[in-house]
């Protein structure tokens, strides 16, 4: 399973990338909205999205809309934030996301969250 995460704090790219290696994905990164955007683009092998709210150049927002709208695809999408607005939360499920996580966050929570939606999509 290959899983792009789209995160421009590299501490937290970093963990993530270790923590999702060690669970047995495979993982791309990006440090920005439209780098992810290009990625997806041309990588049809993607099976999640894990991407950061407030990014250069594009916004996590941004991006799912682009992945929903322009690609019209159903890969899951798990938005990390440190905005636990509901409003901004609200905006991201109605643009397609299928889970969000405030940060600061339980790795290990975040990786079963992550299992369980990959699990979903593939049935």
């Amino acid at each position: 399973m290959k899983i792009l995460i789209c995160e421009d704090d590299t501490m937290t790219l970093k963990a993530l990338e270790h923590k999702l290696k060690k669970e047995g994905y495979d993982i791309i990164t990006s440090q920005d909205g439209k780098s992810a955007c290009d990625i997806i683009s041309t990588q049809k092998d993607i099976d999640l999205l894990l991407t950061d709210l407030h990014m250069p150049k594009l916004s996590g927002l941004e991006l799912i809309n682009f992945v929903r709208g322009e690609l019209k695809s159903n890969m899951p999408i798990i938005m990390l934030t440190r905005v636990g607005l509901e409003e901004t939360v609200l905006h991201a499920f109605e643009l397609g996301a299928d889970d969000y996580v405030t940060k600061p966050f339980n790795p290990d929570e975040l990786a079963l969250r992550i299992k369980r939606l990959l699990i979903k999509n593939k049935q």
